[in-house]
Formats: structure tokens, C-alpha cells, sequence
């Protein structure tokens, strides 16, 4: 598929979860598109960074679901944090290990599962709808009863998928974006290289397969799809250009980088570099 025949699958009103983590292996390319189109009021479920940044700056993000939002070496998501202080979006704010336990609740089609994370915590004050639950068993003990994080969709970025949707990632982290796919309705993966399926074991070991085949509905050859964010081994993070994202007005911003499509954005991004030199 090509990234804007994803986009056209999606409505406003979903519930949309992007993968990676902070500012490294984002599904940008497919957040570009979606920013061309004209859907809107999203809850965004999300390790957030610029993903997050660009769809609040543009008022698409009716409800954010996230354990943190940040650009990693900047720690705080700037127009995430604009939005938020304006009331421009509505904040569920998960522990990290809730986070995990929502997808994994989704991922297994389940209503809700047990965690202590959040037991004594803000979390259960700031969001009085969560609930607890005692366990059957002798020992009686409190739980978190942390509800599943569904989705209409999901969006996640690897470095290597063949056409069937089996997603390899060659980096250090896996993130959570297997669980991502597991937990939508349709799951769509955009991949820095399509290649045949044999290739993705022929110099790469079989646990490198995060994604299964069984749990995407499209793929999207994307290079260089993760910019300005990491794709590691295939490329670091733009930290120049992330400065610059983070420090532009995001009128300025959009008028510059994300006027025009895919193609566009790439060659303004070369260009903006090229004057630097």
C-alpha cells in the first residue's frame, strides 16, 4: 500500500495506537499523511514524541492515551505540551507498566488485567474511573484493574517487512509495536525496506520477526519513513532538525515541511540541511 491508501482507511473519531517510543523508530511517514488528510478528533493511544507533537499542534487529538511525551534528547514534547496547556486535548496519563498491561489486555482480547503498578499512586487520583480488584485466591491481595487499551487501528514503524506484513526490526529495542498490531482492529506497518520473505532471516536472526503476518492489514515501503526520529541500525535521529522542529512555531513549521506530500517534505528536509552547510 502506499501511505495515503492507509490513511484513506481511517476515519475521524477512531482510536489510532502509533508505535515506537519518544523520538525513535515513529511511523512518521504514515503521521504525514494523515496530517494531509482532513481526520480529526483522535484518541491517540501512544509512547509519545513528535507523533504526538505534530497531530496536537494541528488540533487533530480529541483524547491522548500515553505514559509520557517526549523527543528523548529534548525531554519534554514541546507542541504536545502547548496543546495540553491550552486545553487543546483531553490527558489519560498511564503508568508505564499500566501502559504495558492495557496493550497486553487488548493484545489477548481481554476486558481488563491485574497490575500493581499505580496502587498508592496520583494515577488512581487523577483518574478516579480506574478500579481495583481483589483477587479469588487465600491471599485476597488489591489489584489495578487496568482496562485494555483497544484500537481501531494501529500504525508502527520496523526496518525490514515483506508484502505478507511479517515486520523485522534490526534495532535494540522492540518497543511495544507487536503488541500495537495484536491490539487493533487493523494494524498498518511501514517498513525502510520490502523485501522478500526468505531475505528476513538470511542475515538476521528468527526473533527479529516482531510482527506476524496474521496481525497486519498493509505495508507501506517507507524510506527513511521514521525521520526525523531514529531507525536504528538503518539511521540515528535528526537532532538538528529536531531542534528545529522543536523550537518553530507551528504554523512556520507546517508551511515549510509539510505543505506537500511525502516527496516534498524529504527534499525540504534535504534543503534545510544543505543551507546549513
Amino acid at each position: 500500500m502506499t501511505a495515503d491508501e492507509v490513511v484513506a482507511r481511517l476515519r475521524s473519531g477512531m482510536t489510532i495506537g502509533i508505535g515506537g517510543w519518544g523520538s525513535r523508530r515513529k511511523p512518521m511517514t504514515l503521521v504525514r499523511a494523515l496530517l494531509r488528510s482532513e481526520i480529526t478528533d483522535l484518541t491517540v493511544i501512544s509512547c509519545g514524541g513528535p507523533d504526538v507533537g505534530l497531530l496536537a499542534a494541528a488540533g487533530r487529538i480529541r483524547r491522548l492515551v500515553a505514559a509520557f511525551v517526549t523527543l528523548d534528547s529534548i525531554p519534554l514534547e514541546p507542541h504536545f505540551r502547548a496543546a495540553r496547556e491550552s486545553g487543546g486535548l483531553a490527558l489519560t496519563e498511564l503508568d508505564e507498566a499500566m501502559f504495558l498491561w492495557g496493550l497486553h489486555a487488548a493484545a489477548n482480547r481481554l476486558p481488563f488485567l491485574p497490575a500493581r503498578a499505580g496502587l498508592g499512586s496520583g494515577v488512581m487520583r487523577a483518574f478516579p474511573g480506574l478500579r481495583t480488584v481483589r483477587s479469588p485466591y487465600d491471599d485476597g491481595e488489591e489489584f489495578v484493574a487496568v482496562p485494555a487499551l483497544r484500537m481501531d487501528a494501529a500504525l508502527v514503524h520496523v526496518n525490514r517487512a515483506d508484502r505478507l506484513g511479517n515486520g523485522q526490526y534490526l534495532g535494540p529495542d522492540p518497543y511495544f509495536d507487536d503488541l500495537f498490531c495484536r491490539a487493533a482492529d487493523t494494524a498498518y506497518v511501514s517498513c525502510e525496506q520490502c523485501v522478500p520473505t526468505a531475505a528476513l532471516t538470511a542475515d538476521a536472526a528468527p526473533q527479529t520477526l516482531l510482527i506476524q503476518r496474521q496481525y497486519v492489514t498493509g505495508v507501506v515501503e517507507a524510506p527513511n519513513g521514521a525521520h526525523f526520529t531514529s531507525c536504528a541500525p538503518d539511521y540515528a535521529r535528526d537532532e538538528a532538525f529536531q531542534r528545529l522542529y522543536a523550537s518553530t512555531p507551528w504554523p512556520a513549521f507546517a508551511g515549510r515541511f509539510l505543505a506537500g506530500g511525502e516527496g516534498a517534505y524529504q527534499a525540504a528536509v534535504r534543503a534545510w540541511h544543505e543551507e546549513g552547510k
